[in-house]
C-alpha cells in the first residue's frame, strides 16, 4: 500500500479566477525546483464551492517525459512553453 499524498489548500484574498491563476503561475515559477510540489495538478476553486475545481495547466504527459505546461483547454497541440505560462 502506498502512503497517501497530502494537499495544501492555500486560501487567498483574490476575487477573480484569472488573478488566482496568475498567483499559481508565480508560485510555480518561484518554487518549481521543489520535487515535493506537483504544480501540474494545481486546481482553483471558489471559496464557497471548493467541490468545483478548475485545472490551471493542461498537464498531459509528453513523449520523452514531462508534462504539457500550457493552460488547461489550450488550442493546438501540447508542447513545451515557458514554465507554467498562463494567459
Amino acid at each position: 500500500m502506498t502512503e497517501p499524498r497530502w494537499i495544501i489548500h492555500l486560501p487567498t484574498t483574490l476575487t477573480s479566477r484569472a488573478a488566482a491563476a496568475e498567483l499559481a503561475t508565480a508560485l510555480a515559477r518561484s518554487l518549481g525546483h521543489l520535487d515535493a510540489v506537483d504544480f501540474g495538478e494545481t486546481t482553483l476553486s471558489e471559496e464557497d464551492a471548493q467541490h468545483l475545481r478548475h485545472r490551471v495547466w493542461c498537464d498531459v504527459r509528453l513523449p520523452g517525459g514531462g508534462r504539457c505546461p500550457r493552460p488547461d483547454g489550450h488550442a493546438g497541440s501540447c508542447g513545451a512553453v515557458e514554465l507554467r505560462e498562463y494567459r
